[in-house]
């Protein structure tokens, strides 16, 4: 072996030496930090993907994997350390203030790391707006001929309202190779009835049909039975209007109204679902309870899958 070759497996054994003795340093450091008020129980991320690039011995997608690994870990913990019901809607009580910078680095490292992306415009909008545009943006500067991530930056405006400009990104997405013609659909109903129950249906149906992770399919199912559960609550709340007008009290039981609800057509040719205890149940198969004092409905809390805001 030449004296250059000696030298090249002495720094590389070096860099690898190094890199495993961080990690050894980190999960030492973990183990044996301090207990930290609640407010600072997230730490910044001590590697930086955009430092490790090119520095990495052609290891990059690996250590990507790692950063989305740990996002997704980071998340899990949260909301197992959470009290009570998560809402989808609003997940800043949860203070991930470190999911952001997990994807960043992935997609640093990888920047075509569409999965990434994907989660990110699920999940940040109920975090932070800005974020979520920022890491949509950053995947289709990366990816431009990807109209998935079109369809993700489409769905942040549309989110948090801003239906024009979710407009202009269905429309340019559109243009790209491949695009389906829900990109044209949706560039139309932004403009004339981007807030409506019938466009979110729209969004989450396709969402789920195009998902290319388990977590995005199940963040749109979710939505779906939410869209399914608001149908279903304002049927309901004819029938049991129409049931106290008639009977001047509200009724004891579901029994009482069965038969009103049978005759009922919900939207997409769906029926109402009845258990094996004659009980009528949401669309994730919990009771439905009848709210006597308010003459209303609602889903059993205790044990409903969906997201009660």
């Amino acid at each position: 072996m030449n004296k250059n070759s000696k030298q090249m497996v002495v720094s590389i054994a070096a860099i690898l030496i190094g890199f495993g003795l961080i990690f050894v340093l980190s999960n030492f450091v973990e183990k044996n930090r301090p207990a930290l008020p609640e407010g600072f129980v997230d730490k910044d991320l001590a590697l930086q993907g955009a430092r490790l690039k090119g520095y990495s011995l052609g290891f990059e997608g690996l250590l990507a994997d790692w950063y989305w690994m740990q996002s997704l870990q980071y998340i899990g913990d949260k909301v197992l350390k959470s009290e009570g019901k998560i809402n989808l809607e609003n997940l800043k009580p949860l203070n991930p203030r470190l999911l952001y910078p997990y994807l960043d680095n992935a997609t640093d490292l990888d920047p075509h790391f569409l999965t990434v992306y994907s989660y990110g415009a699920v999940v940040l909008p109920a975090i932070d707006a800005e974020q979520a545009i920022k890491i949509a943006e950053k995947g289709i500067a990366n990816n431009p001929d990807k109209w998935r991530l079109y369809q993700h930056l489409g769905y942040i405006y549309w989110r948090i309202g801003k239906f024009d400009k979710a407009a202009e990104v269905y429309s340019e997405g559109g243009k790209i190779s491949g695009a389906p013609p829900f990109f044209k659909l949706m560039a139309a109903r932004m403009k004339t009835e981007g807030g409506s129950r019938e466009t979110s249906r729209a969004m989450y149906q396709q969402m789920l049909d195009d998902a290319q992770d388990s977590q995005t399919k199940e963040a749109a199912r979710v939505r779906l039975m939410q869209l399914d559960f608001l149908d279903e609550r304002d049927a309901i709340r004819t029938v049991l209007l129409s049931f106290k007008e008639k009977n001047n009290r509200c009724p004891n039981n579901w029994n009482e109204i069965l038969p009103l609800l049978k005759s009922v057509t919900l939207p997409n040719g769906k029926d109402f679902r009845i258990d094996r205890s004659n009980n009528l149940v949401d669309p994730s198969d919990a009771p439905y309870l009848i709210d006597k004092e308010n003459c209303d409905v609602k889903p059993d809390a205790a044990k409903t899958k969906l997201p009660l805001d």
